[in-house]
């Protein structure tokens, strides 16, 4: 069978200082590497006695140095890896609580597939890498899910934090036809996607099930949406029967395509929902000033806490947003409050909350996060990055 990358020469190894503890392996914690192993391609992995571990990227400049693929004895084969891609989308396809048309294809290190996300919309795949080597990895296997989905354009885009670390080159690769707009069609909600300016793949698909939930609250409420991008959840507000709906965002192309999406789901829904283009935080201490209450709040930032070194800094900044749009819940209000850093658990989004909240009576009523179609690998926990709590204000 035919390798997927040229066959790894005797000398391109990576020896550890210890053991393997995860698919993602830091630079600290490699010993030394051969003289042929080259960035962005595939390595044997040794453990501390020089015993094989098995198969990885090689990325010698980025802080992850290793993303592993396999366990096995022998490298990968471009038929092993075509096979694990048609598995995992025949378990999206196979699962019936997952939408086909708009979902999560491949989650990353959790459907082996290290530092790559692919989200299917419709006849598109939206990939994005996080190292040259998933670069390699999506050109490798688009052939066989466009064969397994029915798909027939792809946008793949290198993101440019990780691309910098490496040494490489940040960039986005379409295919010849592909069209920049493509309007979805969630739980009833309707939403224009424009891939050359949304983020990441285009849309957040991750928030689908948080998104209905949140819809089923809102009838007669005054609703808050805090860090709205697009408008997921002040539209599914809106839709689901909210008074008036408040949404803020900085990003001020985020907001343009906010005011089409609620134009797109007609008249009476783009009415009652207002999107202000302004700084979260600001924004926050003017509704205060102004005393505006809302019996129904969603905050859902931006990754405050996007590597180890930010840790203080964001757990800082999740605990002023939450502090500030807390002040505004009516009594009796429903909050719901979202993190997208892998690096901050759920009980420590809880904790950093309890801090933000002081004395305000709030119950937790449940806990939440992405749908079945972003599993998480169990020796990969940073894969359940996605964090939501529910609660309630009991006066």
């Amino acid at each position: 069978m035919e390798p997927l990358f040229p066959p790894p020469s005797p000398d391109a190894w990576a020896q550890l200082y210890d053991r393997l503890r995860g698919p993602r392996v830091f630079q600290k914690d490699v010993r030394r590497v051969g003289d042929d192993a080259q960035a962005g391609g595939l390595v044997s992995v040794r453990d501390g006695e020089g015993e094989h571990l098995g198969w990885a990227l090689f990325h010698p400049r980025s802080q992850i140095s290793l993303r592993l693929l396999s366990r096995s004895t022998d490298p990968l084969t471009l038929e092993d890896l075509r096979v694990r891609a048609k598995r995992a989308a025949q378990r999206r396809l196979d699962d019936p609580s997952i939408p086909n048309e708009v979902c999560r294809v491949l989650h990353g290190e959790a459907d082996g597939f290290p530092g790559l996300l692919v989200d299917r919309y419709g006849p598109i795949l939206a990939a994005e890498a996080h190292s040259l080597g998933s670069v390699l990895l999506f050109r490798a296997i688009l052939p066989t899910l466009h064969e397994a989905l029915g798909t027939e354009h792809f946008q793949i885009a290198f993101d440019e934090r990780s691309a910098r670390a490496e040494g490489e080159r940040p960039g986005t690769k379409r295919s010849d036809g592909a069209p920049p707009f493509l309007r979805i069609d969630e739980g009833g909600v309707r939403y224009e996607l424009d891939f050359a300016r949304g983020h990441k793949t285009g849309f957040f698909c991750d928030q689908r099930e948080n998104r209905a939930s949140f819809a089923a609250l809102a009838k007669d409420k005054r609703v808050l949406d805090v860090c709205s991008y697009t408008g997921g959840f002040s539209l599914s507000a809106a839709m689901g029967g909210a008074d008036d709906v408040l949404a803020i965002d900085l990003d001020e192309d985020a907001i343009s395509q906010a005011k089409r999406n609620a134009n797109l789901n007609g008249a009476a829904v783009a009415r009652r929902t207002k999107f202000v283009h302004a700084d979260a935080f600001s924004y926050l201490r003017q509704l205060q000033r102004n005393e505006r209450q809302f019996d129904l709040i969603a905050v859902d930032p931006p990754k405050f806490i996007p590597n180890r070194r930010s840790w203080e800094e964001g757990v800082a900044r999740y605990h002023d947003i939450n502090k500030l749009a807390i002040g505004g819940l009516a009594p009796g209000g429903d909050y719901l409050t979202c993190s997208c850093s892998g690096l901050l658990t759920s009980l420590e989004l809880q904790e950093t909350v309890r801090r933000s909240a002081r004395l305000a009576p709030l119950q937790v009523l449940r806990k939440s996060g992405a749908g079945p179609d972003h599993p998480v690998g169990l020796d990969f926990p940073e894969g359940e990055y996605l964090k939501a709590l529910w609660m309630r204000d009991t006066r």
